[in-house]
């Protein structure tokens, strides 16, 4: 033999493809004509070159190890320069990067993609929780091909342009030489198999669209925007492939009397002034059934009253938010005679009123404007 192509690797005569490669990968970062543009390095590129494309090739290395060699007998170039020995472009990469483009076809079986729908609960279920059945459309797997795309007694066939690899390639003409590049199979988009007889009910897709029925349960706490995850439940995949997740997001509706801020509820109640005055006990129906609001006398229109614990139940953790009960003090827009002259008597035992029966400036203000009110003006 004119050149031992495992001593211009550095290999033995027993090394394995991948101790091959390693030594290539080596030998073509120090040797590449881009890194190293010495004639002499060139050369030796060229050796290591159509030493790795005997060697790595089973056949040709076979060839090569009776005797033969494979580039002199019309399989290469016979060091004829880089890239005409069929140096692919993968081989670039790999020698510079440490991996070769992934090859191979393409799995017809994909997981599916994840689903969403919103569904409105009032506020009580949001306080407490509830049990939910929601109606969803989905794909799932078809029933006719249980996912493999070919109609019933037919299978998926190999590809014969691409001879079930699911790429093809095309060599090049480039400064480095002649390269190989690869792209996916144009008849089989990659497979490697096409399916002659598609199914009728799925049209070889794997799957089909259909209603179904799930129980969701929504724990206490949520607001608009929670979503709830349902792992598995989503669409399944191309080829009958593993199911995405489907979302749940809760739209609360809007409460009748309480608002809710965070965790919170708020709302208000209207007493007369009399009732502010004096104090009184208001009923007011709460998350928890009817409550009794202590009035104290003296209560100003604007104050507050808490009610802890009467809020919503905190969605991480124990114990629930406050019912926060806000108090209006109602003026009465009409007044009688008698109801006047009840209100300046008043006026008078306050010290509101002067002796002459005439208010100070700002009290006469006041009055004129209450007085406006009653009368509906």
């Amino acid at each position: 033999m004119a050149t031992d192509y495992y001593e211009v690797l550095g290999v033995r005569r027993d090394a394995t493809p991948e101790e091959i490669k390693k030594a290539f990968r080596r030998l073509a970062r120090e040797l590449h004509p881009d890194v190293n543009p010495d004639p002499k390095t060139q050369d030796r590129f060229k050796e290591i070159n159509n030493a790795y494309e005997v060697l790595s090739d089973p056949q040709k290395r076979q060839m090569y190890d009776l005797g033969g060699d494979p580039l002199s007998s019309g399989g290469g170039g016979g060091g004829g320069g880089f890239g005409q020995a069929g140096f692919g472009f993968s081989d670039i990469m790999d020698a510079f990067f440490g991996q070769a483009s992934q090859r191979g076809p393409r799995s017809r079986t994909r997981r599916g993609q994840d689903a969403m729908i919103r569904i409105e609960i009032t506020l009580e279920e949001a306080a407490f929780g509830t049990t939910r059945e929601i109606q969803v459309d989905t794909a799932v797997t078809c029933n006719t091909c249980n996912g493999e795309g070919a109609a019933p007694g037919t299978t998926a066939q190999t590809c014969d342009m691409c001879r079930g690899r699911g790429e093809v390639s095309q060599v090049t003409k480039s400064f480095l030489g002649q390269v190989m590049t690869s792209r996916p199979c144009p008849q089989c988009q990659g497979f490697g198999t096409v399916v002659p007889h598609p199914c009728p009910e799925c049209a070889g897709d794997g799957r089909i669209r259909a209603r179904r029925t799930l129980t969701v349960k929504i724990p206490a706490g949520v607001d608009s925007g929670t979503r709830i995850q349902l792992a598995g439940e989503g669409e399944v995949g191309p080829g009958g492939g593993p199911a995405g997740d489907l979302y749940v997001e809760i739209v609360e509706v809007a409460h009748a009397t309480f608002q809710r801020r965070g965790d919170d509820l708020h709302c208000t109640v209207t007493i007369p002034m009399t009732a502010a005055s004096l104090g009184t006990k208001v009923p007011l129906q709460t998350l928890d059934g009817t409550e009794e609001i202590d009035i104290r006398p003296g209560t100003q229109s604007g104050q507050s009253i808490p009610l802890h614990g009467r809020g919503i139940t905190h969605l991480r953790g124990g114990g629930r938010g406050d019912l926060v009960v806000h108090v209006e003090v109602q003026t009465p827009n009409k007044l009688d005679p008698e109801q006047e002259e009840l209100l300046r008597r008043l006026a008078k035992l306050r010290g509101e009123e002067r002796p002459s029966g005439q208010f100070t400036p700002g009290q006469q203000g006041l009055f004129s404007r209450l007085k406006d009110a009653f009368n509906g003006r």
